[in-house]
């Protein structure tokens, strides 16, 4: 099948996943291009396969952004190591909950939960705008474990979202601004990525070869992306915070109430 390719489903496939790790490396949300794209190239193929396929890619360029914000923004480990942990364990839990337990109800509460986080990041004009990150303590390490655990079941389970989540609550609960936030939210999101992707690799749900192809691109885009928001700073990566926001609202609301 790899032979019979046209060069119009290479470039999409490399559009998309430049554009994905472009998007991702910024506020998160790099699944509502990739997606759709391995989906428009390759419509008979099986679903588990391309969300494998997605996170193989993904990972790469997540984990380039990650080590780019890195070298220029100093991390609160002491807040990261618990919510990584913590991710990386319940993102396992949140694929095997999956498997038993259906996600509808969660797929019609998702749209409004995101809108509810557009209207409070619009109301706070000040919101992500100031770094005054909390200071270390117990009730901050439970905090941490809290969020990645949740975070990381949830993108397990369900997943839309887990970048864009995880900037609005390192900002909302440790005092971050939208770039420290954007930088925070890469760490643990590269532990649910793996988590995700080991289980869809013992499963065989991989396409190893167009995975590899669009990490390629996918990495060259979070190192256009990451670029970007160092430079342009928090205005830049609150105006696109909002942009994805409005789209995986548009894109959960159809998927909950009007798709078939």
């Amino acid at each position: 099948m790899l032979t019979s390719w046209a060069l119009t489903d290479l470039l999409m496939l490399a559009g998309g996943a430049f554009l994905a790790g472009l998007v991702d490396a910024v506020v998160g949300g790099g699944g509502l291009i990739a997606v759709p794209t391995l989906f428009a190239v390759f419509p008979n193929a099986a679903p588990p396969l391309l969300f494998g396929t997605n996170k193989m890619a993904g990972i790469w360029g997540t984990a380039s952004a990650a080590l780019r914000y890195a070298r220029g923004i100093q991390l609160r480990w002491a807040i990261l190591v618990p919510a990584t942990v913590a991710a990386f364990a319940f993102s396992f839990c949140g694929a095997y909950a999956v498997t038993h337990v259906p996600a509808d109800m969660l797929r019609k509460v998702l749209p409004f939960v995101l809108v509810a986080v557009a209207v409070y990041t619009l109301r706070k004009k000040d919101f992500g705008t100031v770094h005054a990150p909390v200071q270390g303590s117990v009730g901050v390490t439970l905090t941490a474990i809290a969020v990645g655990g949740a975070i990381g079941f949830y993108d397990g389970f369900f997943g839309p979202g887990t970048g864009s989540f995880l900037v609005f609550l390192f900002v909302r609960l440790f005092g971050q601004d939208f770039v420290n936030a954007s930088a925070s939210s890469k760490i643990v999101n590269v532990a649910t990525n793996l988590a995700a992707l080991l289980l869809f690799g013992m499963g065989g749900h991989v396409w190893w070869q167009v995975g590899i192809g669009m990490a390629v691109m996918n990495v060259l885009g979070s190192l256009v992306g990451s670029r970007l928001a160092l430079k342009h700073g928090v205005g830049f990566v609150r105006r696109m915070f909002l942009g994805v926001l409005a789209v995986l609202i548009v894109k959960t609301g159809y998927d909950a109430f009007f798709r078939g």
